[in-house]
């Protein structure tokens, strides 16, 4: 039986972040998407649901944090993990808390632990427990 590869989508407006990540994370076999901003990354969510998103905070059109809400109106199970370049505007954190996330991922660590976040995460999710 083959199995299933998990579908990542990365959401960024810093080019060179998103295609090293998404190749990184292709490397350790999954399939990756990426989006510059918060629109785009709904209508991708929508078109081809992702097992779960690494969404940064400061994206243009519409910022991390509405683009959670409005996750989180058609699907509030989809792990999402937030991508930060540093601990920034405290306000937007208690709002994505609020409303979900599955961690935070810091720009300056290694990609390591983003992936050990992102196991953490599909290890606990209920739709993808085996």
């Amino acid at each position: 039986m083959e199995d299933k590869k998990i579908k990542v989508l990365v959401v960024d407006d810093e080019v060179d972040f998103t295609q090293t990540m998404a190749f990184w994370l292709k490397s350790r076999g999954y399939l990756t998407e990426t989006a510059s901003d918060g629109k785009s990354a709904i209508r991708m969510i929508k078109e081809n649901m992702p097992d779960i998103i690494f969404l940064d905070l400061n994206i243009p059109v519409m910022d991390g944090a509405e683009t959670l809400k409005r996750i989180r109106k058609f699907d509030k199970d989809l792990p999402v993990i937030i991508i930060s370049a540093y601990v920034e505007d405290q306000e937007k954190m208690k709002k994505v808390n609020a409303y979900g996330i599955s961690g935070v991922f810091y720009k300056e660590k290694d990609f390591t632990e983003g992936l050990s976040l992102l196991e953490t995460a599909l290890r606990t999710h209920k739709k993808l427990k085996k």
